[in-house]
């Protein structure tokens, strides 16, 4: 059985001043239609956005909206497993509830020219106006398929397929290289 840990590990990434990798999270893909969303919410204590591209958090959780009936919801690492009361919740109803954790990994870009250095890899407009601060939706950045969250407002996560993380980092460190 190979080591969940060290595939959970924060994997390298290329040196810029504008990145840096986030520690593992757990994470969840969750399906279902608007009783499995209430259900959810009322176990997580946390509101689940039923408007497009945006994202919510308390404490412990994040969800973000992915789709009409799917949320990725993001938790610390030390979250090994679904909480018990989440499961008990969407038992009765039908659902998909499914550990992606091992897959993922998690950028930052912050800082005063955030939005420049991610416009040099990703068509969006992301000028505050157009995606303010709570927007997510997915992406490319790069040629890299993407969820970017603006998280502030000169901050971005970004979550990339673990085996993209180093490809996007390297991306990020030389566009950056432009920018002063």
């Amino acid at each position: 059985m190979p080591d969940l840990h060290a595939m959970r590990s924060t994997p390298s990434i290329a040196a810029c001043r504008m990145l840096q990798a986030l520690p593992p999270a757990t994470r969840y893909l969750l399906r279902g239609g608007a009783a499995v969303r209430a259900a959810a919410e009322a176990s997580l204590d946390l509101v689940i956005p039923s408007v497009a591209c945006r994202a919510a958090a308390n404490g412990a959780w994040a969800a973000l909206w992915l789709g009409p009936d799917e949320w990725l919801l993001l938790g610390p690492e030390t979250l090994t497993a679904v909480p018990a009361a989440l499961g008990a919740a969407l038992a009765p109803l039908p659902h998909s509830l499914v550990d992606v954790s091992h897959r993922q990994s998690a950028l930052s870009v912050s800082g005063p020219e955030a939005t420049t250095l991610l416009a040099a890899g990703c068509p969006l407009d992301l000028d505050a106006a157009a995606f303010p601060i709570g927007m997510c939706t997915r992406t490319v950045l790069a040629k890299a398929q993407v969820i970017l969250w603006r998280i502030g407002e000169q901050a971005f996560r970004i979550e990339v397929a673990r085996s993209l993380t180093a490809y996007v980092s390297q991306f990020l460190a030389e566009a950056s290289r432009g920018i002063t």
